[in-house]
């Protein structure tokens, strides 16, 4: 196996220019979902299917998720499938990586969102750690093998999915729900969408998430005859303060195995139709992102919530509070430490870099949770400087070259 591992870390190495130009064209093409304004991933997954299309691939299959607001009302999802040395009665190995980005944002200053540049041995531009970086890894993993002749342990099925920064509805959620029949229960998943920079941290856990739109309607009036109106921007303040609080103090249990322990509840967005000073307002929305500990029920969060609007409700006379849900993912039961996934995954890092691997939780959601709750055991693993979402996003060329090993050596283990 020593040999063997040797040969596909020098081919891996070999194929590094080639992974830096993938990576350059890919990044080229902005797929924002149209939740964000953007036309979705059809564009990248075109063009990623023309790249892959002669490689040698067993099979590769695309299923289009119906959407009207996307480019050609479609979000598509793409299955590349290598098979292992018992053809398709291998046991599989997935490694899942999104085509969809955040939108750009403000600051950059290397280069824009979408003109990729080449600087200091890293790829500058938005999506290149996310989730540019572990797809073109995952790609040329596979390669290094079919270069070599070499038939792995386990069938690779690279999955290129649409749709994970704003949910998954088009994405793996919908493979799941339309398509079930993909899944085995024997399956192993890779989801290289978090890690640390030396790669060594493996997330086997996952925090509920909890997005809640609050929406406050009251009276909008001139500011200089408050009486007269009820102003909503002062509701919101009295509110969100309330509810801070109240989230904090009922909810302030640790668990050692996440970063940070607590669950966390953090009001993120805000905001009124008043355009002028003296404009007291009759609407105002705050929306709070709760990153909550398995041991709690989202629904008991919700309920305080709305219990705490009943009360500014009367307080307020006239006033009215809403409560939407934007997102909602009830934390499933985590990997196992001691789990098949978990234990190839620290061998390989091991053999390869001669670290050893922990593993914990983590609050961000990744697809992971989606095969935790089918009871397929999942991890989440890569070696990055965590600049996603940030203006100058990078990706490291060197963590393309050495995630790519692991990924390989993951399937002949």
């Amino acid at each position: 196996m020593g040999e063997i591992i040797e040969k596909v870390s020098k081919e891996v190495e070999m194929l590094r220019d080639d992974m830096v130009r993938m990576l350059v064209e890919l990044v080229r093409i902005p797929a924002i979902s149209p939740d964000y304004g953007g036309e979705g991933e059809y564009d990248k997954a075109e063009k990623l299917l023309e790249i892959i299309r002669d490689w040698g691939f067993d099979r590769i299959e695309r299923y289009d998720a119906p959407d009207e607001r996307a480019k050609n009302g479609v979000r598509p999802n793409i299955l590349a499938y290598y098979y292992g040395e018992k053809g398709e009665e291998s046991q599989r190995l997935w490694i899942l990586t999104h085509l969809d980005v955040v939108p750009p944002g403000e600051g950059w200053t290397v280069t824009e969102s979408f003109k990729p540049v080449i600087k200091e041995g890293k790829v500058y531009g938005r999506g290149s750690e996310d989730n540019g970086q572990s797809l073109v890894a995952s790609l040329y993993a596979v390669k290094a093998l079919m270069n070599l002749g070499i038939r792995p342990k386990r069938t690779i099925i690279l999955a290129f999915v649409s749709d994970e920064e704003t949910g998954s509805e088009y994405g793996i959620k919908w493979l799941i729900k339309n398509h079930p029949e993909l899944f085995r229960k024997n399956d192993l998943v890779l989801v290289p969408d978090g890690g640390n920079e030396e790669g060594t941290f493996i997330e086997i856990a996952e925090k509920s998430i909890l997005w809640m739109k609050i929406k406050f309607k009251g009276k909008q009036v001139h500011a200089s005859m408050p009486d007269k109106g009820i102003n909503a921007h002062r509701i919101a303040l009295e509110y969100g303060y309330k509810l801070d609080k109240l989230l904090h103090e009922k909810y302030n249990a640790k668990d050692e195995i996440f970063d940070p322990p607590e669950s966390t509840f953090e009001p993120t967005m805000g905001g009124n139709p008043s355009d002028a000073p003296n404009i007291a307002p009759g609407k105002h929305e705050i929306v709070f992102d709760c990153r909550v500990l398995p041991k709690y029920n989202l629904d008991d969060i919700l309920n305080d919530a709305k219990e705490l609007a009943k009360e500014m409700e009367e307080k307020y006379r006239g006033a009215k509070i809403d409560i939407e849900v934007m997102q909602r993912v009830d934390a499933p039961e985590p990997t196992p430490k001691d789990s098949e996934i978990v234990k190839l995954l620290q061998n390989a890092i091991r053999v390869l870099r001669n670290k050893e691997a922990k593993v914990g939780g983590i609050g961000g959601g990744t697809f992971a949770a989606y095969f935790r709750m089918l009871g397929i055991p999942a991890v989440v693993w890569c070696t990055c400087d965590e600049t996603a979402h940030q203006p100058n996003e990078y990706a490291k060329i060197d963590n393309i070259v050495e995630d790519a090993k692991i990924m390989a050596i993951l399937a002949l283990l």
